[in-house]
């Protein structure tokens, strides 16, 4: 059912150029609210891009919003400047990111905008944009902050918005149409106080699962744990409860439900580009020759298992919105890196969807006798580090990646430029990159063992100290 709704006239919004330039990421825009985004911020963005999407030909734009305590007023006023730039805009409220993914893949125009804070800290957000199908990112987010800073703003004739309240059954009702699992399974599902809690219960109801859920009401101040799966700290409810209630498996989703993390029946965490090595399998297997992309902090047993299945491996760089273009350039089956975005092209949309991922780890387990430690068991492993980071100043930290590029010298090594430095050796790999969305320096380390790792962070400390003697490395 759709309805038409007025555009919101009780706030009285200010186009402006005073805007932080540091909100404007290479993936999308996002910062502190209102200290960098404010309402005025968020009516000036959503103007300035409604004249873009005009001048390319669209009439009409979906927006969606997280629970963070900052969505209600600033997807108002988002609304209010998409309208003003004439667009009609069909708002479907409070959702996970991938329920507005799935409405724009519905929609003609394929066209929206969805407000989120995404993983970080409770007083960021954001906004996260699709034209025509395509990531709205790089360049064009530059050109974007280009045009308000020349207040670039020819005015407009108001519209109304166009409010609809079935986009979460549409979705619910897509997945359940398209997975089916053998066996029951007891599923723990922490929503983090996030954006799935609308969507989740309801969707692994449908699909028969037993499920327990943790933190399911949606709450900004996150007074649970911060809604970031990829950090072990917050997924240490979740491994009691598995281990409590004996269950299958559990579930963890991030703030605006893209990223998901993963533990099975016995509480070991399964990171995602681990979670990679078991999808990777089935996809393979009805789809030969099929590509698969996983970002450059993936594990290098991945590449190898993709290959060893028949498929072709494709490294590439991290972000949503940089694996999403890579996709729909090389028609890939399904991507994933490791802050947990997986993409599935296959049998899917092709957008980074923790929810459905989620659904089909379901059906592996439910077609397998094993357990999915068991499953687990069966990967191949080696001694990795989380994600390292070494604070710097936003505008030094791409100069010293750049500087470590030039200067690196491994020829008892494969080297990958693609995102930063990668290292691969025969035994192990490291990796420094540029964060493109905090002032950090990122590292990660993977070897056969303790004493390959260590010379590995003693290659790349070396290099490093090389450049600058005062770097306080985290390794």
């Amino acid at each position: 059912m759709v309805l038409d709704t007025q555009v919101h006239n009780e706030d009285d919004y200010h186009l402006t150029a005073d805007i932080s330039p540091d909100i404007f990421r290479a993936y999308d825009i996002r910062g502190e609210v209102p200290e960098q985004l404010s309402s005025d911020g968020v009516y000036t963005i959503a103007y300035t891009f409604g004249l873009i999407a005009s001048e390319r030909g669209i009439t009409r734009v979906i927006v969606g919003c997280d629970g963070r305590l900052s969505s209600p007023s600033l997807v108002r006023a988002l609304i209010s400047g998409l309208c003003q730039s004439g667009l009609k805009v069909e708002d479907i409220g409070l959702v996970p990111s991938p329920v507005l993914y799935h409405s724009i893949y519905q929609s003609p125009e394929q066209t929206g905008v969805m407000l989120t804070g995404s993983h970080n800290p409770a007083n960021y957000n954001g906004l996260k944009i699709i034209v025509q199908g395509q990531s709205f990112f790089g360049e064009e987010i530059i050109r974007l902050a280009k045009r308000i800073r020349q207040k670039d703003w020819p005015i407009c004739q108001r519209t109304v918005g166009i409010k609809t309240h079935n986009a979460i059954q549409d979705y619910i009702t897509d997945v359940v149409s398209r997975v089916r699992l053998s066996r029951k399974l007891n599923v723990v599902i922490d929503c983090g106080h996030g954006a799935s809690a609308v969507v989740a219960p309801e969707l692994f109801n449908a699909l028969g699962c037993n499920i327990n859920l943790l933190y399911a009401e949606v709450d900004g101040h996150f007074p649970a744990h911060h809604p970031d799966p990829s950090r072990e700290e917050n997924m240490h409810d979740l491994i009691d409860v598995v281990q409590e209630t004996k269950a299958d498996v559990g579930l963890a989703f991030d703030g605006d439900g893209d990223r998901l993390g993963v533990v099975t029946n016995k509480g070991r965490i399964i990171w995602p580009d681990q979670q990679m090595m078991l999808l990777v399998k089935p996809l393979l297997q009805n789809n030969p020759n099929g590509k698969i992309i996983f970002d450059v902090k993936c594990t290098r047993f991945l590449p190898e298992l993709i290959s060893q299945y028949g498929g072709e491996p494709i490294m590439w760089k991290t972000g949503h919105s940089y694996i999403k273009s890579k996709m729909q350039e090389t028609n890939a089956l399904f991507a994933g890196e490791m802050s947990g975005h997986l993409f599935f092209k296959e049998n899917w949309y092709g957008f980074d969807d923790a929810m459905y991922a989620a659904v089909r780890l379901l059906q592996i387990i439910a077609d397998e006798t094993k357990t999915l430690d068991e499953l687990f068991d069966e990967l191949p492993t080696s001694i990795t580090t989380p994600e390292l980071q070494m604070p710097i100043a936003e505008k030094d930290k791409f100069n010293l990646i750049a500087t470590l590029c030039e200067k690196a010298n491994f020829p008892d090594a494969k080297i990958n430029w693609v995102d930063g430095l990668r290292v691969d050796f025969n035994d192990g790999w490291g990796l420094a990159r540029a964060s493109n969305t905090t002032p950090m320096i990122v590292f990660r380390f993977e070897a056969d063992n303790d004493i390959a790792l260590h010379r590995i962070q003693q290659q790349f400390a070396d290099l490093l100290h090389s450049i600058d003697s005062k770097l306080d490395l985290p390794f």
